[in-house]
């Protein structure tokens, strides 16, 4: 499972997510010296460190690279509630205290992000599966 970003990786990889296409470390420079002071040299060892871990593909152009993620930002945060959770002694325990401690929002995401996993089809069935009825009812096999 993957550790957590550093500080300055997680910098660095908001930006290769939010761009989105391959990016040189002059542009991550760029972008990040808007908000500290930073050398070029850093940044370069912080994307040849996160190609190293597997997070960028790079591709050369020129004497410098491109620098692509691997996977999305979703995908990382997904790998890292599942290691966390995989911790736990008590899976169930962990899942209600995570729950407990959303927002009506993120609630609300859960509940779309379950739908989506389920898919259009267990809807259906759910909706026309039948309906266990009350042992002994006169609605049941043998009291019609």
């Amino acid at each position: 499972m993957p550790r957590p970003l550093g500080e300055l990786e997680d910098a660095v990889m908001t930006r290769v997510w939010k761009w989105n296409r391959p990016v040189t470390v002059r542009e991550v420079l760029e972008d990040l010296q808007q908000e500290r002071s930073i050398a070029y040299t850093t940044v370069m060892t912080v994307l040849d460190n996160l190609h190293q871990k597997g997070w960028v593909r790079r591709e050369a152009e020129g004497r410098a690279y491109r620098y692509e993620a691997v996977s999305t930002r979703a995908a990382y945060a997904a790998a890292l509630m599942n290691d966390a959770w995989s911790q736990s002694d008590n899976p169930a325990a962990a899942l209600v205290a995570f729950f407990g401690m959303m927002s009506d929002e993120q609630r609300q995401a859960l509940r779309d992000a379950v739908r989506i996993v389920q898919g259009p089809d267990s809807e259906r069935e759910d909706r026309a599966a039948p309906r266990e009825e009350n042992p002994g009812s006169a609605t049941d096999a043998g009291g019609r």
